[in-house]
């Protein structure tokens, strides 16, 4: 980030900051503006449909300023530290195919995935562990298991892993008419990406009750582990804060403070597939790990590398022109843009990718050890470097929810 664009931003959020325009005070106001999430979840609503394939219930958050629509799918990961070396590189072949299906799809616009890491099992696992007790089982056991629930989500974290898809269902040749054939058009062609194989399992499509307990657990953490039931009366707007104030480093909202980090430049080498465990290592914060992807078509591709070949260049020449030489850094840089640029001739596909980090205290006391949490694991992945979003908190903290924004799809 050059320095004329952070002062540049610095610029910007200061004077949105004196017209009010970073606080965010929810009221009732005349339809269509009546309970409206903030920010860039402004334009977004929720829409219950029917899976014929499955008979449930799947959450599409349409996006009304646009017409695009997003689905989410719950994700239950297996483990690769302990897997054979064949079988992550075997899920990496077949993830990489998932993204070359992307880009050959007009409709698909974006993707993320993003896993959540939640602090305590909370009232959710004893729900559980109620409904399985056998009532037969000796009394040692039950006080046992019992003594297990009451301590257990002091000690354990809860995690939720998802994969958000932003479709555009009128880029099909037959344009749907009306807002049904959208949502159909848009299910099936999430339905048409192919995860098998790719290291996660599918348990289901999100529901417009997993969405609701998604997005409002983000803004108050202490209703993560509430039962279904407190959110199957919910409006989509209710899920957002009450209030919620957009800070320079910070987040303010209804029952935490948040503080979001962003990829601060591509990695320089290659990175092992375990360089992210010190992120997903559970603390004593709530987190949220973000991967966003855009998979660009051949020709916008190559016009890209071609743009990174030649500025490059000129950078090292520029360099040499002042000082003699050029830096072996730029010389690198170089070498990776034509190495890219020959794999991409060969078929390979070109994607724009971020990463985005948010952790949620409880309090604004709790925040130093939040932020100091997040430095320390930052600084043990090494390879990745991040810093933290300035002037844009509250967009980059939505854009770890499925509310349909995606930073990297164009607007």
């Amino acid at each position: 980030m050059s320095a004329l664009s952070y002062y540049w931003a610095k610029l910007s959020w200061r004077r949105a900051s004196r017209y009010e325009g970073t606080a965010y005070r929810r009221l009732l106001l005349p339809h269509p503006y009546r309970l409206d999430l903030p920010g860039v979840g402004a334009s977004s609503t929720l829409i219950k449909a029917h899976d014929p394939t499955t008979g449930q219930s799947v959450g599409v958050v349409h996006d009304r300023a646009t017409g695009r629509m997003t689905v989410t799918t719950l994700l239950s990961p297996g483990g690769s530290l302990m897997a054979p070396t064949g079988a992550v590189q075997s899920s990496l072949r077949t993830w990489s195919a998932v993204l070359d299906a992307m880009s050959t799809d007009e409709q698909i616009l974006g993707a993320s995935v993003t896993i959540q890491i939640t602090p305590g099992a909370g009232e959710a696992l004893g729900d559980d562990v109620q409904a399985r007790k056998d009532p037969g089982a000796p009394d040692l056991a039950k006080r046992v298991i019992d003594e297990l629930v009451r301590t257990t989500p002091h000690a354990t974290a809860s995690v939720a892993p998802w994969m958000s898809v932003t479709v555009d269902p009128s880029a099909s040749a037959n344009p749907p008419v009306d807002l049904a054939e959208q949502v159909a058009e848009t299910l099936k062609v999430v339905d048409g990406l192919d995860l098998s194989g790719t290291g996660t399992d599918i348990e289901r499509r999100a529901s417009d009750i997993d969405l609701r307990r998604i997005v409002r657990a983000a803004y108050d953490p202490a209703v993560f582990t509430a039962r279904n039931a407190q959110f199957e009366e919910l409006q989509w707007g209710e899920c957002g804060p009450v209030a919620a104030d957009d800070g320079w480093e910070e987040y303010a909202h209804d029952g935490g403070v948040s503080i979001s980090w962003v990829l601060q430049e591509m990695p320089r080498r290659p990175i092992p597939y375990s360089v992210l465990l010190p992120l997903l290592a559970p603390g004593r914060f709530q987190r949220r790990i973000t991967i966003a992807y855009r998979v660009l078509d051949p020709y916008e591709g190559e016009a890209v590398l071609e743009r990174e070949i030649s500025h490059a260049r000129q950078r090292e020449q520029a360099t040499a022109e002042m000082k003699g030489r050029a830096k072996w850094s730029q010389r690198a840089d170089s070498q990776r843009a034509e190495r890219a640029a020959a794999q991409a001739a060969s078929g390979d596909q070109v994607v724009d990718w971020t990463l985005m980090v948010t952790v949620t205290a409880r309090s604004a006391g709790e925040l130093p050890a939040a932020r100091q949490e997040l430095e320390r694991a930052t600084k043990a992945m090494r390879s990745i470097r991040l810093r933290p979003a300035y002037g844009a908190q509250a967009a980059v903290f939505a854009a770890g929810l499925p509310l349909g924004y995606n930073p990297l799809v164009k607007g």
